[in-house]
């Protein structure tokens, strides 16, 4: 029983992103406010559990568990360690040899830019996809229900032309094909996910530019130049900074991280080593302000101007991509049911110039 309530307070505490951060806020201020940790997280408990009156609420769990750990000597970082989600562990861990008060800011801070780069990812690619799969399942609707009927009616001998002919040949394509477009589908949908934090190399840098690669780097840049800040804000050097962010990265960041980190060691700052690797990450702009501040003695807060200015700019391109993927999906299946409903018309004269 112990071990399902733990389980289920820790799914409950890991999906709730906006309650999570109003604790890590709340911690946070009275930490802020000569609070030890314990005793913080002593205050959060006994809120959670009503005085004590509901023991199990998961969050009241969560912070007895947090207590347990560092009890037995583990550092922060490590005490929550599979309670907060990656990222928000990776920003901890700055914790470790700086102020807990600022890294759980910047928890708040980063956790809430990402939050809305992926909203704003999932709606630029969720209705066009969904756009797509109803082209699909159209066409194969129409040749597997609409097409066949109209054909037994004229005959195996009628000669189609035009657009009935080519719904004819779609229609044979999609009864004898139809699992196969589906499976065909579905196996492509995959491939381009998985890619999307696996594929590396100069033709990954190509796809770049378009959806939905374009999409997903602007989604990992923000997410990178944000923590990026948080952490040199926090005390770290950038150089180490870059190092944990790639050792803790997927294999499409860590590889441009990596790149960069040896331009770095070279003696190149930021801005100049991203421009040497080739890959326009996160873009002409960011870079060209990074090889700017980084050459200034207060990197720390133009970074993290740079950060947000670029989340910002970021939400309205995904929205603009949005905009336009979602229009050509529209027209797309508009050119479908028009051809369709034409080629229908057209079936239906010749049958009936054939019977008359």
């Amino acid at each position: 029983m112990e071990k399902l309530e733990l389980f289920y307070a820790k799914l409950v505490f890991k999906m709730n992103t906006e309650r999570r951060l109003a604790l890590i806020r709340k911690l946070a201020s009275l930490l802020r406010n000569d609070f030890s940790l314990m005793d913080a997280l002593g205050r959060i408990e006994k809120i959670e559990s009503k005085e004590g009156r509901k023991p199990d609420e998961p969050y009241a769990i969560v912070m007895r568990e947090w207590q347990k750990n560092l009890e037995k000597g583990l550092s922060f970082s490590d005490a929550t360690r599979g309670w907060l989600s990656s990222e928000e562990t990776l920003l901890v861990t700055s914790a470790n040899v700086t102020d807990l008060v600022v890294a759980l800011e910047n928890v708040d801070n980063v956790i809430n830019g990402i939050t809305k780069i992926k909203r704003a990812m999932r709606n630029a690619i969720s209705y066009p996809l969904f756009l797509l799969a109803l082209t699909f399942g159209i066409i194969i609707m129409v040749g597997m229900y609409l097409v066949p009927p109209l054909a037994s009616v004229a005959g195996p001998n009628v000669v189609w032309t035009g657009a009935a002919n080519l719904l004819i040949q779609v229609s044979e394509f999609s009864m004898n094909y139809w699992h196969m477009i589906v499976v065909g589908f579905v196996v492509i949908c995959v491939l381009v996910w998985i890619s999307l934090a696996n594929w590396t190399g100069w033709v990954r840098t190509l796809f770049d530019d378009l959806p939905p690669w374009n999409i997903y780097k602007m989604h990992t840049a923000v997410g990178w130049l944000m923590s990026l800040s948080a952490m040199v804000s926090a005390g770290i050097t950038m150089p180490d900074a870059m190092r944990i962010l790639a050792d803790n990265s997927n294999r499409y960041l860590r590889d441009i991280l990596e790149s960069t980190l040896r331009y770095i060691a070279n003696g190149d700052n930021l801005g100049v080593a991203l421009s040497k690797t080739g890959r326009n990450f996160p873009n002409n702009e960011i870079i060209g302000d990074l090889t700017i501040y980084s050459e200034m003695n207060d990197f720390a807060p133009n970074i993290s101007r740079v950060a947000n200015d670029y989340l910002q700019d970021s939400v309205r391109k995904m929205e603009s991509i949005s905009s336009t993927l979602n229009s050509v999906g529209i027209l797309l299946v508009s050119i479908i049911i028009a051809w369709v409903v034409l080629a229908t018309f057209q079936m239906q004269d010749q049958i009936t110039m054939m019977l008359s």
